[in-house]
């Protein structure tokens, strides 16, 4: 997890630091709802590849964001899901939800 001093201080720029990359809104808009597999995640967002979606779920869960969970099974089973810290995001995600059909619709 990130210290104090190594973030912004402007609060927007925070929430940006941690989770404004496309594909880490994305994964956790597909984590709001399941947990899911690493394959589930990278086959379900198009276009991600292997490395970003690594680096991203690793930045994610060293931040708190995400927990990962791994079961011991052959093959081994790795599963992703919010920490209650990710869970908080639930209305941020919502209201861009919102915000992205209002913004279809309108045009």
């Amino acid at each position: 997890m990130k210290k104090k001093d190594e973030l912004p201080d402007c609060p927007v720029a925070t929430t940006v630091s941690l989770i404004g990359s496309k594909w880490k809104l994305l994964i956790i808009r597909n984590l709001l709802n399941r947990p899911w597999r690493f394959n589930e995640l990278q086959k379900n967002l198009e276009g991600i590849s292997q490395k970003v979606l690594t680096d991203s779920l690793r930045s994610m869960e060293s931040d708190g964001i995400i927990t990962r969970t791994v079961f011991p099974e052959v093959p081994p089973h790795v599963e992703y899901a919010l920490s209650p810290l990710g869970e908080s995001l639930r209305p941020i995600i919502n209201s861009m939800a919102v915000w992205g059909t209002d913004y279809k619709n309108n045009l």
